[in-house]
């Protein structure tokens, strides 16, 4: 517990917001408040106390920290010198952190019940304390959305991840199995020519080799009954690996109908090394196929990731098409929309005239939205609808979600700075309050409407060239 000490207006000199004060105001401030010391590493305060003091640092400081469970990260520090708690016209009721005393520590403190008289005692004190009220809201602004920004990226960065990462594992599969098939190529051909093959049979086999159209799907009984008779057919021509050489025949559409004329052009003898060359060269056909698939994809990942961020061009105001951004949302997003197995529906209107804007801003109000919704559904049978309209000199983008909706209640607060539901650390409850700013610099607004199982956001942007 902390101890009571006694004040002298020497005391509360070195604090500046007190400095230059009349004596009487100093006197007043003595009467009506009271001193209070504290060890090094003594807490102050834990969250969910009531926040009711207004707290000027004689000396020593407090370290706040962010508590979510039994973590404990530090946030900012109060040094001597500084004026922290509650202050005058702070909504603030409730504290969220923790606060520690660091070093010895000696503290004056005043209960907010006392603001009213102090605006009588010492108006020019109450507009220093309100003026340092908003420098240190201005600052926290700063600092959320900074974090805000970077939980966002840290969300997209693990989706990327994930996405790049599946891509990147079958490049690398291939291309260890590319340099297998490469190894063993020389030996086959070597056996192939050793057996002197008529070059009408080095025409037939080669022109094999070239994978055709893909067969037709079939049932995997189907596939598993063809490809024990095609194996069956190999071992009879004397192939001794003939069920390990059917799957990836019977993929690039090679049949025993197909292989059965090849086969009568060849001599018996050169039959097994023919079928495994085959093979080889088939598959690494399909390889690279699959490389070239893995690295196309990679390439859409970034061209994707150069959209959304607006990394390929100045970051101005220009003309904008509303459904390239919700795409390239879209695709950063993507990880996380099949985590949940969300079923995305896109409901754009044609020909939907461009607006004017900003693309990394405006996607940063996609992102906030989409995620907010991805929270909000269950963990099955989640669905989110995109939907563009125009109406009149605006585009409308609506973004329906069927979770469990917003609470009554809490409906009139969710675009209030710092309002949120969620749990201490989860959000700073700006994603709202960021968004809705937004829209306002591109003289559009953000309209929602909620009830359980439906909730709808729809923005309203300028059509480029519309007086907003």
């Amino acid at each position: 517990m902390p101890e009571t000490a006694p004040l002298t207006p020497a005391d509360l000199a070195p604090v500046t917001a007190f400095a230059g004060l009349p004596a009487e105001t100093l006197a007043w401030l003595l009467a009506h408040g009271e001193g209070r010391a504290y060890a090094p590493g003594e807490v102050l305060f834990e969250p969910g106390a009531p926040a009711e003091l207004m707290t000027a640092i004689i000396r020593g400081g407090i370290q706040f920290y962010a508590v979510k469970g039994a973590q404990r990260d530090p946030i900012f520090r109060a040094e001597a010198g500084q004026v922290t708690g509650v202050l005058p016209y702070s909504r603030l009721r409730v504290i969220a952190g923790q606060g520690v005393a660091v070093g010895d520590t000696l503290l004056y403190t005043l209960h907010r019940d006392q603001f009213p008289a102090l605006e009588q005692a010492s108006p020019e004190l109450t507009q220093r304390l309100v003026a340092v009220m908003n420098d240190r809201s201005r600052d926290q602004v700063r600092a959320q959305e900074r974090d805000d920004k970077l939980r966002a990226l840290g969300k997209l960065s693990a989706g990327l991840a994930h996405e790049l990462n599946n891509p990147a594992a079958a490049i690398a599969r291939a291309a260890q199995a590319l340099a297998q098939r490469a190894a063993a190529k020389p030996a086959l051909f070597v056996e192939l020519v050793g057996h002197c093959p008529t070059p009408e049979a080095m025409r037939a086999l080669t022109a094999l080799a070239v994978p055709g159209a893909a067969p037709a799907p079939t049932s995997a009984l189907e596939r598993a009954n063809r490809e024990d008779e095609l194996a069956d057919w190999l071992t009879e021509q004397g192939a001794p690996d003939g069920y390990h050489l059917a799957p990836a025949l019977l993929e690039a559409g090679v049949t025993v109908e197909t292989l059965a004329p090849v086969a009568a052009l060849l001599p018996p003898a050169a039959r097994p090394a023919a079928f495994a060359w085959l093979e080889g060269q088939l598959t690494t056909m399909q390889l690279v196929r699959d490389v070239q698939e893995a690295g196309g994809r990679i390439s859409k990942l970034v061209a994707d990731v150069k959209t959304y961020s607006h990394m390929d061009r100045a970051g101005g105001v220009e003309r904008l098409d509303v459904t390239a951004g919700l795409e390239s949302t879209l695709n950063m997003l993507g990880f996380q929309l099949r985590q949940k197995n969300v079923r995305l529906t896109r409901d754009y209107a044609a020909e939907l005239p461009p607006i004017r804007g900003q693309v990394s801003s405006l996607n940063q109000v996609w992102t906030n939205l989409l995620d907010n919704a991805i929270d909000a559904l269950p963990a099955q049978g989640g669905e989110i609808t995109l939907r563009t309209r125009r109406e009149g000199d605006f585009v409308r983008v609506f973004l329906i979600d069927n979770g469990s909706g917003i609470p009554a209640e809490v409906l009139p607060h969710i675009f209030e700075p710092f309002y949120t539901t969620k749990q201490a650390g989860d959000g700073s409850g700006l994603g709202l309050d960021i968004a809705q700013r937004i829209i306002h610099q591109h003289d559009g607004r953000l309209e929602v409407d909620s009830r359980p199982g439906h909730t709808e956001f729809c923005a309203w942007l300028p059509v480029a060239g519309a007086q907003a």
